[in-house]
């Protein structure tokens, strides 16, 4: 593909900062996804990276119908793009509940679940679908090292998971598990972590099935570890970052291949030094999680980053000189 596949026919229409979307990249993208897995019926894909309604549809177009999301507002955008089954990857809590089991009456064709990790909130969901008159599918959130969300998978999970089975109003899904924490360079080094994680879930496993507790299935993983997921025919799949990329995780993992999907587009405001660019992306445009470069100017590699504020970013480079005021530059960002 031509080294320009990032240039706009015409930026001047662009206000900036802006993100651009190229769908035939994102085609290429799902192709590859459904090819890792053979097929795209257990591929869950996660949408909180893009949270788009027309990302969604190429994925539907492509025979992807579950999916993943990390809010309320992004299930209901999926409910709206047509997808037929939406797992809401976050404990519901508060009035986050209501508003599940009110997107639910909504979206009647849309098969809903979500996860929880805690007594009182699976109690919580019970009560509020016996009074919608609606049975929700429930997965039990295992806290396989990310030490952020669920419950380690222990005698506790198992009481817990043996409540969601037997709660009228709600019921077991199986078991949701995000290996985020899972980020080796190393494929090997990856895969020999994940199969130590693994061995314990399958012990854990073992124990639900010996209780009588059924396990209808997994959802597990994220980026970095799907292709090892892929190998496991009852798991689901739910990368995101795949569809989109970034050059973060195209620098880190080379044995993934995807293309670059999404750019920045920004604009020079100002040169306030001989060797120096500010640029109207700020931390309101890209991410100030990371630490500096947290874009790849794309031909632009002599740069560092001097200030990143609200507003700006102003870099410094020794080919500042060919810039006005007003010039576009593309950058890749990093997740």
């Amino acid at each position: 593909m031509a080294d320009d596949w990032h240039t706009l026919a015409a930026p001047d229409d662009i206000p900036s900062p802006a993100l651009l979307v190229y769908p035939g990249r994102i085609e290429e993208n799902i192709r590859r996804m459904v090819a890792v897995l053979g097929q795209a019926e257990r591929l869950r894909t996660h949408v909180k990276t893009h949270k788009m309604s027309e990302v969604v549809q190429l994925q539907l177009k492509a025979g992807i119908t579950k999916f993943k999301c990390a809010t309320i507002a992004e299930a209901e955008m999926l409910g709206q793009a047509g997808a037929k089954d939406v797992l809401l990857a976050n404990q519901p809590v508060g009035p986050g509940i209501d508003r599940l089991f009110s997107l639910a009456g909504w979206f009647r064709d849309v098969h809903f679940s979500t996860i929880a990790d805690d007594a009182q909130t699976v109690g919580n969901l019970a009560q509020t679908a016996q009074a919608a008159g609606i049975i929700l599918p429930v997965w039990l959130d295992l806290d396989v090292g990310m030490g952020r969300t669920g419950i380690a998978p222990a005698q506790a999970a198992i009481t817990l998971y043996k409540l969601i089975d037997q709660l009228p109003g709600v019921e077991s899904a199986g078991l949701h598990l995000y290996d985020g924490h899972l980020h080796e360079s190393d494929p090997a080094e990856r895969l020999a972590k994940w199969q130590t994680m693994m061995n314990e879930v399958r012990s854990f496993r073992t124990g639900l099935e010996a209780a009588g507790l059924p396990v209808p299935g997994v959802v597990g993983g994220g980026t970095p570890t799907f292709p090892f997921h892929a190998q496991h025919t009852d798991h689901e799949c739910s990368p995101g970052t795949t569809l989109l990329w970034d050059f973060g995780y195209r620098d880190n993992f080379a044995d993934l291949d995807f293309q670059n999907a999404a750019v920045l587009l920004t604009r020079v405001i100002s040169k306030p030094g001989s060797d120096c660019i500010t640029l109207d992306l700020g931390h309101k445009a890209v991410a100030a999680e990371n630490p500096h470069p947290r874009v790849q100017f794309i031909g632009l590699d002599d740069v560092e980053a001097v200030v990143h504020s609200e507003e700006h970013l102003t870099l410094r480079t020794a080919e500042a000189r060919r810039f006005n005021v007003g010039d576009c530059l593309y950058g890749i960002p990093r997740h």
